[in-house]
């Protein structure tokens, strides 16, 4: 047995699971009492804390000394979890701030979802040590695909409070592929479709000669089996209202006897046409009703239809069809539904092509069978894993916001990840000494209707004139899907960086409205684009030729040629009053075309200055003439003296590159 074990761990909303590899067959650790799933449940006792089965039995006795689900609060906010509160016995601080870190009341505590979770991780660890006689420090955990950047450092975050080094966060669907994948090296385009207690996700995999690439997800963090549990309880809770007069919601031990009632007829209900609920109630009353499978079905009808939607747009974003699908997988207890499992045969058309979807290792268990794998190619491997190799993507664009409130995309929405991009860009000011950088994330063309994710300044960069200084922007996302992000002013050196970690995350809901926004608001964003990048522009070459007119070159003009510019910048500065962005065009074409002459003549004044006792590199980069020409870049704030005030560095506000053969902005000629 290797010194040093890493085990594959599913940290899941409703049950948690830890696996290893045997040899070349993933395993999953069974706890002290024999069972292999974990209740995500921690409870504070009397004797202490305690995790899993012990756990629920307090939840059902004392639910206020008890949290379920937490995975549903990481990486949230308050406004985000108010359904949930609704439907949940334990409360959250009093007076927390929206932008707040969330902190749960149980137990005369106050925890964080990412404390809640480091005890049930702390009692997965537990079982493996129990069970390889030994300690365990490393782990790779599961996040659902649509995990946001916000969620995942929560769980890396919930690792290393437990004591555990997050070697990997890998997509829940994809460890799924992956424990599948044992058997399937082949190529192929595969569907996974994971319905489990809290979230459901869907990737679209191509696996080819042993490489595994997820080229599009998509899913819903606030959609599971928990959801059909809830509307079934809320129907058990009002029928006990009306029918027997007692209303029993503000009674938490009641409520939980319900939870547990409905839950176990619907598991029932998976192999059987009826089910039964009877529930003791308070004064010596029961609740006794039976429920057949087509009732069920009924009630559970839009719950499971929400699924239809993310599975359809995940076709469409890999620009596959249906037909192209060769493999379904299903992970997670809830596609164990006869219902899910029919939704999933019309969707993807298997009964009409003689297939099935793949069931044949426990859905409960596949998700941690695919962390095992994972962590023994990063372990080192074996035969079974020594060829696999595992490409994610990130499930929104990421960029910066740029001049006129626009944003400049870097990383495209289902890239492959790990990922990096550069872009280059420029200053749009001269003697602009900071420039304050603006991160955000979605589909939309301007920065307000997408999400702010960070803020940093690149400071005390040397002033220069506007144009001169190349600022290198870098975005990497890395395995686990963290983003940093870093900006570099090439000439002087200067630098500043940022690890993205906004205190909560985005809902899935809002995931994908953004996404939905970006297709119906497409043709008025991009009118609303262009018409800010025309602006920008048609005042880039209005101040270049204010600038240039004190220039030697003015003078060598003809009265007619002065004439000429002077009357198309009156036009341009008229078209930039409208809102019609081909006006504003077509008067940058006017003015650029009457100031070519001009150009020429300032262009030959300042070569014939700079290049005097200079190598053609020096006097290019003199004229700030880079290698590659760079957009004009973030507009800080100026102060009287002509530079930058740090403090009161405003938004990134990039602006396009305005050399199209307009004069260019140079200083006076010189060595």
């Amino acid at each position: 047995m290797a010194d040093v074990r890493v085990v594959g761990i599913d940290l899941g909303t409703t049950n948690s699971l830890v696996a290893f590899m045997q040899g070349d067959t993933p395993v999953v650790i069974p706890g002290e009492d024999g069972e292999r799933l974990v209740p995500s449940v921690v409870a504070w006792t009397d004797n202490g804390v305690v995790v899993g089965n012990a756990a629920r039995a307090t939840l059902l006795s004392d639910s206020a000394s008890a949290v379920y689900s937490a995975k549903r609060l990481m990486g949230r906010g308050v406004d985000d979890v108010q359904e949930e509160l609704k439907l949940f016995p334990f409360k959250l601080a009093e007076d927390l701030k929206p932008d707040e870190v969330l902190r749960v009341s149980v137990g005369g505590l106050l925890m964080t979802p990412p404390e809640i979770s480091a005890y049930v991780l702390q009692q997965l660890k537990r079982n493996a040590e129990r069970f390889f006689g030994g300690p365990v420090t490393k782990a790779v955990i599961t996040v659902p695909a649509y995990f946001n950047d916000a969620q995942r450092q929560a769980t890396k975050d919930a690792g290393r409070i437990a004591g555990l080094e997050v070697l990997r966060l890998v997509n829940e669907p994809t460890a799924a592929a992956l424990a599948y994948g044992l058997d399937k090296q082949k190529d192929g385009v595969i569907a996974v479709y994971d319905f489990g207690g809290g979230t459901f996700d869907v990737s679209i995999l191509k696996l080819h000669e042993g490489i595994f690439e997820v080229v599009a997800t998509g899913g819903d963090t606030h959609l599971g089996g928990d959801d059909i549990d809830n509307l079934l309880i809320a129907i058990a809770l009002d029928d006990i209202a009306g029918d027997l007069g007692v209303d029993v919601r503000a009674n938490g031990e009641v409520v939980q006897a319900v939870r547990k009632a409905v839950i176990e007829a619907k598991i029932a209900l998976s192999t059987e046409d009826t089910a039964r609920l009877d529930i003791a109630l308070p004064d010596g009353k029961r609740y006794l009703r039976e429920i057949t499978r087509e009732q069920f079905e009924q009630l559970a009808a839009v719950v499971i239809g929400r699924t239809a939607g993310p599975c359809r747009q995940a076709l469409k974003d890999a620009n596959l069809t249906v037909d192209q699908i060769d493999e379904v997988v299903l992970v997670g207890g809830s596609t164990r539904i006869p219902a899910v499992r029919k939704l999933v045969d019309d969707l993807f058309g298997l009964a009409a092509r003689g297939k099935k979807p793949h069931t044949e290792l426990n859905p409960d268990e596949v998700v941690a069978l695919g962390a095992a794998v994972q962590a023994q190619i990063l372990a080192g491997g074996s035969a079974a894993t020594d060829d696999l190799l595992l490409l994610d993507v990130t499930p929104l664009s990421l960029g910066i916001e740029a001049l006129g409130g626009v944003v400049a995309k870097i990383i495209q929405r289902n890239s492959t990840i790990p990922a990096s991009a550069v872009e280059h860009f420029t200053t749009g000011v001269d003697g602009q000494t900071n420039v304050a950088i603006h991160v955000v994330q979605g589909e939309r063309e301007m920065a307000k209707d997408c999400r702010s994710l960070a803020r940093f300044d690149l400071r005390n960069i040397p002033p220069m004139v506007a144009g001169l200084p190349r600022i290198e922007v870098k975005f990497l996302i890395d395995a686990n899907g963290i983003l940093h992000v870093s900006a570099r002013e090439q000439r002087s050196g200067k630098e500043s960086e940022i690890e993205v970690k906004p205190t909560y995350g985005l809902t899935d809901e809002q995931v994908e409205t953004m996404i939905l926004d970006s297709f119906d608001h497409a043709e008025t964003d991009i009118e609303e684009r262009q018409l800010v990048e025309a602006k920008n522009e048609g005042e880039t070459i209005l101040a270049a030729v204010e600038k240039g007119q004190k220039h030697e070159a003015w003078q060598m003009l003809t009265f007619d040629e002065i004439e000429k510019i002077e009357q198309k910048t009156r036009e341009l500065k008229a078209s930039l009053q409208g809102d019609d962005y081909r006006v504003i065009r077509q008067g940058i074409e006017g003015l650029d075309k009457s100031t070519t002459r001009f150009a020429e003549l300032m262009m030959d004044s300042a070569v014939s200055g700079a290049m005097k006792g200079k190598t053609m590199t020096a006097a290019g980069e003199s004229m700030g003439q880079g290698p590659t020409a760079p957009h004009p870049f973030a507009k800080a704030e100026i102060d009287s003296s002509g530079d930058s005030s740090g403090e009161s560095a405003q938004s990134p506000l990039l602006q396009h590159d305005p050399s199209h053969g307009s004069i260019p902005e140079l200083d006076e000629p010189g060595p």
